[in-house]
């Protein structure tokens, strides 16, 4: 625990000078005398009523004192909160290679399954886009609530050539931020996604910590190498100053597999130095998946931070509705034993 103004709690010093003067005045009480004329009338008056009644009224209300004093330092600790409202984009990989059969029963099918699970998983505030990439990107699904509506798009996803694994990254980082003009450089000229008009110029976005932009982030599987576009660690670095988090996700085999599709073969391999390097730049996360089990669990600790988040947050209403607690059961104590408010 800490505290935003930790000078404030030197004046938890006066609390050990108010015990000193709740121990002098009973000290004092016991060396005053009454004259009565008789005995029994100090024995009616003091009644059977325990020693430790008298002394837990004014010990609440020390306890109490304390806790409003600790409030007023404002006191901050690191907590695990439900997540605020989060849009997520499933950055998926949809190229020839993923129907290599190493993960069973394919791997855009054991992606597929995996992901839908984890869109069921998630709680229902939190939004959820598609974007699927191969030779190019494309947003299959823009962020929604509807749960149907991405397992749809899921279901719709059609194999082809070619990986651009930074077409993906971009693409969608530009339907999280779709007025920031984001583009994608192609030989023939540039591509502008909703939000932007050609030719418009607007300033860029002020880059922003990694890690620190908490209502969005991208979570991509892909299972190869880049193979066109733009260098995927460019398009990272991109993410980074927006401060989203990328968590990626490789699914395959390092050693690779050689695949047919549609007249040609090829060697796929799995390229965890760029999928580790991606997770680094953006404070993400990167996940190896060798098999359809593994994807599951991989997918099942993703679901699990997208619903919790730990976050240091300020706990001063806790410390001062303990205290008025605290004062009010030192109040009520004391009127009910003795007729009167300490």
């Amino acid at each position: 625990m800490s505290f935003t103004w930790p000078a404030l709690l030197w004046l938890l010093v006066l609390l050990p000078l108010l015990v000193a003067g709740y121990v002098w005045l009973l000290a004092r009480r016991r060396r005053q005398t009454l004259r009565v004329s008789s005995i029994a009338l100090i024995r009616q008056a003091a009644g059977s009523s325990p020693a430790w009644r008298r002394h837990l009224p004014p010990a609440l209300l020390g306890l109490a004192l304390a806790a409003l004093l600790l409030a007023l330092a404002r006191p901050t600790m690191v907590l695990t909160l439900p997540m605020a409202e989060r849009t997520i984009i499933l950055a998926m990989d949809v190229s020839g290679s993923m129907r290599a059969e190493d993960v069973k029963p394919t791997r855009l099918a054991a992606a597929q399954a995996a992901a839908k699970s984890f869109v069921d998983a998630l709680p229902h505030e939190v939004q959820v886009g598609v974007v699927s990439f191969a030779g190019t990107a494309a947003v299959v699904q823009a962020p929604t609530a509807s749960r149907e509506d991405v397992i749809k798009a899921i279901d719709r996803f059609q194999l082809q050539r070619g990986t651009a694994t930074g077409n993906g990254l971009i693409l969608s980082l530009a339907t999280l931020f779709p007025d920031d003009g984001i583009e994608i450089q192609h030989a023939t000229g540039q591509r502008l996604f909703p939000g932007t008009e050609v030719g418009a110029h607007k300033p860029p976005r002020p880059p922003v910590p990694p890690g620190s932009y908490e209502s969005a982030a991208i979570i991509m599987l892909t299972d190869g190498q880049r193979t066109t576009g733009p260098d995927p660690l460019d398009a990272a670095r991109m993410a980074a100053d927006h401060g989203i988090r990328v968590y990626t996700v490789g699914i395959g085999t390092t050693q690779g597999e050689v695949i047919g599709f549609e007249g040609w073969s090829m060697r796929v391999r799995l390229d965890e130095e760029t999928l580790k390097n991606i997770s680094l730049l953006t404070h993400g996360e990167y996940f190896y998946a060798g098999t359809a089990d593994d994807l599951k669990k991989v997918y099942a600790n993703l679901s699990s931070r997208m619903v919790v988040e730990r976050k240091e947050t300020e706990i001063t209403a806790l410390f001062a509705g303990l205290g008025a607690l605290l004062a009010l059961a030192a109040g009520g104590l004391s009127l009910w034993w003795f007729g009167r408010v300490l």
